[in-house]
């Protein structure tokens, strides 16, 4: 059985004790917080446990920074891993399982001039290993876990595929840091969506859905029934949370999504 959130802005209300009445009459069983920097996150703090005490159900935060944990410049990384860790503690405060975010977002393209970026490869991986043991340890000691995201080479130009992310959590050495898979990256990046799923299966935590073009699923050319069925086959029981743009209505789009999945999960 699918169990289905979506991110709260997607979703129409201006409380997530509205968002979570329309997300409930839609059909999904949770709301993906977003977790901004400067605190935010923990600013919220208030706002979140009285969601708790109404019964919202959060299971998970993806992160909404400007920097990420792979970023260049020493300082921007610092702050990005005390931000994470603050999300972290956040999320395990009401009882979630963890929280995602990619090595970086924006920053660099090796498909864009200059081409290089200004590190070596094996100066990302030492940043990034030294990222991920330090936020995986936190959030060991949180009872909860970091889901590490590999974006499409557009933008980052360090963890793209499932094998570079197992690869890199494999050295942490930790059960605390898992896969985040993101079904529009990988339509870019992944030559078998379904085979790397399979492939990946131990390593894989956390699941986000939008279509091929970015669109609600649905909207696009993806495999669903194959996507759906590797994850299904692999063993999977987490969640799979929407995080998309919407065409059309917006309410329609997003009330659309958990009967769409359900019926291409057969």
């Amino acid at each position: 059985m699918l169990k289905l959130a979506c991110q709260e802005q997607l979703l129409p209300g201006d409380t997530l004790q509205a968002k979570w009445d329309f997300a409930q009459a839609a059909g999904y069983d949770g709301i993906e917080l977003r977790g901004k920097g400067d605190q935010h996150f923990r600013d919220r703090l208030p706002e979140l446990r009285a969601a708790r005490a109404d019964g919202v159900v959060m299971p998970t935060v993806c992160v909404d920074m400007l920097h990420f944990f792979g970023a260049f410049d020493p300082a921007q990384r610092r702050g990005a891993v005390e931000q994470m860790k603050s999300q972290l503690s956040v999320i395990a405060e009401l009882g979630g399982l963890g929280a995602q975010t990619p090595a970086s977002y924006g920053m660099f393209s090796r498909r864009l001039p200059p081409f290089e970026p200004p590190r070596s490869e094996a100066e990302d991986r030492e940043v990034l290993l030294a990222g991920l043991a330090e936020l995986g340890e936190h959030a060991r000691a949180e009872g909860v876990t970091l889901f590490l995201e590999p974006l499409n080479r557009y933008e980052d130009h360090m963890v793209n595929r499932l094998e570079q992310a197992v690869d890199l959590i494999g050295e942490t050495g930790l059960d605390s840091v898992r896969i985040g898979i993101d079904s529009y990256h990988m339509n870019i990046e992944e030559t078998d969506p379904a085979a790397s799923i399979l492939a990946a299966a131990p390593w894989i935590g956390h699941a986000q859905v939008s279509d091929s073009n970015r669109f609600q699923p649905g909207a696009g050319h993806l495999d669903w029934p194959a996507w759906l069925g590797a994850l299904e086959s692999s063993g999977y029981t987490g969640w799979l949370a929407a995080e998309c743009r919407l065409t059309g209505d917006p309410e329609d789009a997003v009330r659309a999504v958990p009967a769409f999945l359900r019926r291409a999960a057969g």
